[in-house]
C-alpha cells in the first residue's frame, strides 16, 4: 500500500526528549509501526517557524554570530541523547526540499485558482509592525497594546461554500473511529484564510511578490510531511498528531495534503502520561518488570497505545495496561507465524489500531529490542 507513518513536526520549544518524552510519541509510534511495515525508517521532523523561535533569537547574546538556521539545528541536536541522532535523519519545516517544494505547490494552487494574492484589511502593531492579523489584539510578537489597520497584498484562500476542511477520508483509521467532533471543530474557520504571516524565519514568499512575508506554518507543517514522503518515495504519507494539533492545522493545510497523486491523511493518537515517573517505577518493581521491558514499555507499547486511546491515556489507565503489556511479553512466539504477520501489517496498513489491545496479535509486533533514536527513558525513570 506504499504507506509510511511519519510525525507531525513538533515545535522546537525549550526542552529535550529526555524532560519531555510526551513530544516524542508521535515519532515513537511512526517508528513502530514503519518498522512493522518494513516501510523503512523516516525523518523526524521539527516545526523550526514559531514566533517564539523568534523571540529567542532576537533576545539571544549572541545573536549576530550565530544566524537562525544554526540556533535550530543546535536545539534540535540537543533534543537528542549523545550518539543518539535518528539514523534516518532530521527534516525541518524550511529545509531547502520542504521550501521548494511548497514554492513549486503554492504557484501550482495560484495558476490554478485556488489560491489567491489579495488586498486584505489587517491590523499592524503600531510599535514593532508584526501583523496581527484581520482582528486587532495585542501584539504577540512585542506586548504592545497598539495597532493600526492596514491593508496589504497577502497570500489567502477563499473556501468555496461546499469545501470541507476536514473530511472523513482524511484520517487514516478503522471506519468506526473518525472523530465526528473534530470533523465539526474544523469547519468552525472563516471562509477566508490567510496563508502568509510576518516571521523572521520560515519559507519566504517574495518570489511570489510578498516580500517580507513567509508561509503560514501550520501549511508548512503538511508539506514537511509530503517532502518526507517523496524522498521516501511513498504515495501515502500518514502523519502521527494530537486531536488538538490537527484541530488547529487541518484548516490551513487543506489545500496542500496532496501533490502529484500523494496524498497525506491524518493518524491521531492521544498524550501519554510520562509525567508521574516514581509512579511508574513503583508499578514496574510491583510487577517484576525489568529495566529492559520497562524502556519498551514506556517507548514502543504506550506511544502506539496511544493510537487507540485517543483521547489521551490517563495515570489511572497504567496499571491495567502494564499488566496487559507484560503477559502479551510472555506471550511472545519465538517465531511469529507468516500469516499472523501478513494480518497484522495489512492491519497496520489500514490505519486500524485495535490490534496493540488484543493479546493474541500483540505479541506478534513486539521487537527484541528498541533502537537507540529517540528512545530515552523518561527523566527520573530510572
Amino acid at each position: 500500500m506504499n504507506v509510511l507513518y511519519i510525525n507531525g513536526p513538533v515545535q522546537n520549544g525549550a526542552f529535550t526528549i529526555a524532560e519531555r518524552p510526551g513530544k516524542a510519541a508521535g515519532i515513537r509510534a511512526a517508528e513502530a509501526l514503519n518498522t512493522l511495515l518494513d516501510a523503512g525508517p523516516a525523518p523526524h521532523l521539527w516545526n523550526t517557524v514559531t514566533l517564539a523561535g523568534d523571540l529567542r533569537h532576537r533576545d539571544a547574546p549572541d545573536r549576530d554570530t550565530v544566524d537562525r538556521q544554526e540556533r535550530e539545528e543546535h536545539a534540535i541536536a540537543a533534543k537528542y541523547v549523545p550518539g543518539a541522532a535518528p539514523a534516518s535523519g532530521v527534516l525541518t519545516d524550511t529545509a531547502p526540499v520542504v521550501a521548494a517544494l511548497a514554492l513549486e505547490m503554492t504557484e501550482r494552487l495560484l495558476q490554478d485558482g485556488i489560491l489567491a494574492v489579495a488586498p486584505v484589511a489587517v491590523h499592524l502593531c503600531t510599535r514593532c509592525s508584526h501583523m496581527a492579523g484581520a482582528v486587532a489584539h495585542a501584539c504577540r510578537a512585542c506586548g504592545h497594546q497598539g495597532s493600526r489597520p492596514h491593508t496589504r497584498q497577502l497570500l489567502v484562500w477563499d473556501r468555496p461554500p461546499s469545501t470541507p476542511v476536514l473530511a472523513r477520508d482524511d484520517f487514516h483509521a478503522h471506519k468506526a473511529r473518525t472523530p465526528g467532533h473534530l470533523l465539526s471543530i474544523a469547519q468552525n474557520v472563516p471562509a477566508r484564510l490567510i496563508l502568509s504571516r510576518t516571521r523572521d524565519h520560515g519559507i519566504s514568499l517574495a518570489p511570489l511578490g510578498l516580500d517580507g512575508l513567509v508561509l503560514d506554518p501550520r501549511a508548512g507543517v503538511h508539506i514537511a510531511v509530503l517532502a518526507a514522503a517523496v524522498q521516501s518515495n511513498a504515495g501515502q504519507p500518514v502523519m502521527t498528531v494530537t486531536e488538538n494539533a490537527a484541530a488547529n492545522v487541518a484548516a490551513y493545510g487543506a489545500p496542500f495534503r496532496r501533490h502529484n497523486g500523494t496524498r497525506l491523511r491524518y493518524a491521531l493518537h492521544g498524550r501519554i502520561p510520562y509525567d508521574d515517573t516514581a509512579a511508574l517505577q513503583r508499578l514496574c518493581e510491583v510487577h517484576r518488570v525489568s529495566p529492559a521491558l520497562r524502556e519498551l514499555f514506556l517507548t514502543w507499547f504506550l506511544p502506539l497505545c496511544s493510537l487507540h486511546i485517543r483521547a489521551g491515556i490517563t495515570a489511572a489507565q497504567l496499571p491495567a495496561l502494564l499488566k496487559f503489556w507484560r503477559r502479551a511479553h510472555l506471550a511472545r512466539p519465538d517465531t511469529p507465524g507468516s500469516d499472523g504477520l501478513a494480518e497484522l501489517r495489512r492491519r497496520v496498513a489500514a490505519g486500524d489500531m485495535r490490534w496493540v489491545i488484543d493479546v493474541r496479535t500483540l505479541p506478534l509486533a513486539i521487537p527484541e529490542s528498541r533502537s537507540p533514536t529517540a528512545s530515552q527513558e523518561p527523566e527520573g525513570a530510572s
